[in-house]
C-alpha cells in the first residue's frame, strides 16, 4: 500500500487546481525515467486520476537509452500497483558515441533525443499533454542557471504548450525535492540506479558541474535564509516587467 503525506496530495491539488493540470478528457504521458521524481508522481497521477470527478487517463512511459537498463523492477512494481506502463527501446547511447564529442556531457544530447521520443509516441497515441516530474528546487536551479550562464530571466513553466500542440505540465512544480525523497524512501519505491542509468557516467564524460554548484548555492542561501525558498516561489508569480531594461517600441 503507498501512502502519499497529506501535505504532498495538499500541494499537488493546489497545483491541478491552479494550473488546471487535469482535465475532461485528458490522456495523459507520464515521462518515467525512474528516477524518485518520476516514481513518485507515477502513484501521485494515479490518486488524482482514481478520485477526479471528471475523466481522465495516463500512462508511464519509459525511453531507455540502450545501456542495458534493467527495468524488471519498475515493471513488477507498476503491474502491482495497476498503473499502465510502456517502455520504448532506443539506441541513444550509440548514436551519442558518435555524435558527441570527448569531454563533453551527454545530458543536452539525451535530454533532446529522449523528448524527441516521447513526442512521437504521445502524438501517434492520441496524448495530448505530456507531464514531467520537474519539482521547485528543478525550478530554483533553472532559475539561477539561466541568470548565471545564458543572462536570461527564464525557469520551467508550471504548464505550456510545444510547438507540436502537445501540452506539458509539471504537476510537482510547487513541490520540494526533498518531500519527493521522503516519499520514495517512506514507500521504498524501486528507483533506477543513476550510475547504471546514465549515458553520461558510463561514457565517462563531464559531469554537468553547473548545476551542481547551482544545487550547492542554493543549498547555502537556505541555510542562511530558511524561508528563502517561499519568496522565491512566490517571486516567480510576482514578476515586475516594467522595473526591467527594455527599450520602447
Amino acid at each position: 500500500m503507498i501512502e502519499l503525506s497529506k501535505k504532498l496530495l495538499r500541494i499537488v491539488g493546489q497545483t491541478n487546481a491552479k494550473y488546471k493540470m487535469f482535465e475532461e478528457g485528458d490522456k495523459i504521458l507520464l515521462a518515467l525515467s525512474g528516477g524518485k521524481d518520476s516514481m513518485t508522481l507515477a502513484h501521485l497521477l494515479k490518486h488524482f486520476c482514481s478520485v477526479s470527478p471528471l475523466n481522465w487517463q495516463f500512462e508511464a512511459v519509459t525511453v531507455t537509452y540502450g545501456i542495458g537498463e534493467n527495468l524488471e523492477p519498475i515493471k513488477e512494481h507498476f503491474k502491482l500497483h495497476e498503473i499502465p506502463y510502456k517502455i520504448i527501446d532506443t539506441q541513444i547511447f550509440e548514436f551519442g558515441r558518435e555524435k558527441i564529442r570527448e569531454n563533453t556531457t551527454f545530458c543536452s544530447f539525451c535530454s533532446r533525443m529522449r523528448r524527441g521520443y516521447l513526442y512521437t509516441y504521445a502524438l501517434e497515441n492520441g496524448f495530448n499533454k505530456i507531464a514531467i516530474a520537474h519539482h521547485l528546487d528543478d525550478a530554483a536551479e533553472s532559475f539561477f542557471m539561466n541568470f548565471t550562464y545564458n543572462g536570461a530571466l527564464r525557469t520551467l513553466a508550471p504548464r505550456y504548450k510545444a510547438q507540436n500542440g502537445l501540452d506539458i505540465i509539471r504537476p510537482l512544480i510547487l513541490v520540494r525535492e526533498r518531500q519527493i525523497r521522503d516519499c520514495a524512501i517512506k514507500n521504498e519505491l524501486p528507483l533506477m540506479n543513476e550510475e547504471e542509468s546514465c549515458p553520461a557516467k558510463q561514457y565517462g564524460g563531464k559531469s554537468p558541474r553547473a548545476r551542481a554548484e547551482t544545487k550547492a548555492m542554493l543549498a547555502n542561501l537556505e541555510s542562511e535564509n530558511p524561508k528563502f525558498f517561499v519568496s522565491l516561489k512566490a517571486a516567480f508569480e510576482n514578476v515586475h516587467l516594467d522595473t526591467f531594461f527594455s527599450a520602447d517600441e
